[in-house]
């Protein structure tokens, strides 16, 4: 398997992206209309693999109580050429053990990827989810994350929040 890169050797496709690749941890806030809010630890991992074109994100959270496991995902973020307004448009695909898929689409601007679904696929057991939007935001030494989704009956609604920086 391609060893991952740093920021100067990633695939030309994906080198704006970049900005992202690292280990980021931090904390976040979680809420939703049909479940108590709650906080929560993170970290979020981007890697690029020598000569090929995608990112690869893992993220997996804790609750801040406890330590106890919440949530996991795998994603895959591939570049898909350029908006009129000259930012990159940006693909994502992620995966959840609890059975859903989402495909979402959106730009990057150097510094802000703005991505909404266009798909939510989930297995027969798993919760209802019809629509997402992720945000990630670098800001200096922090990454600023944002996820709002339609799930259970309610409309699209933020959902988490998270500031993380490099460990």
């Amino acid at each position: 398997m391609p060893d991952s890169v740093y920021p100067d050797s990633a695939h030309p496709d994906i080198a704006p992206l970049a900005v992202f690749l690292g280990t980021w941890v931090g904390s976040g806030k979680g809420e939703y209309p049909t479940i108590p809010a709650f906080e929560y630890g993170e970290e979020l991992a981007f890697n690029a693999l020598a000569g090929k074109p995608f990112l690869v994100h893992t993220q997996k959270t804790k609750a801040r109580e406890d330590g106890r496991p919440l949530h996991t995902e795998t994603g895959y973020w591939r570049a898909a050429g350029r908006d009129e307004h000259g930012n990159l448009r940006v693909e994502l695909v992620v995966s959840q053990p609890t059975g859903i898929v989402e495909v979402l689409e959106g730009t990057f601007d150097g510094n802000c990827a703005r991505l909404r679904s266009t798909t939510v696929s989930r297995t027969a057991t798993a919760k209802e989810v019809t629509a997402v939007e992720r945000e990630y935001r670098r800001d200096g030494s922090e990454l600023q994350v944002r996820i709002a989704m339609a799930a259970v009956g309610q409309p699209l609604t933020h959902h988490l929040s998270a500031v993380l920086r490099l460990s």
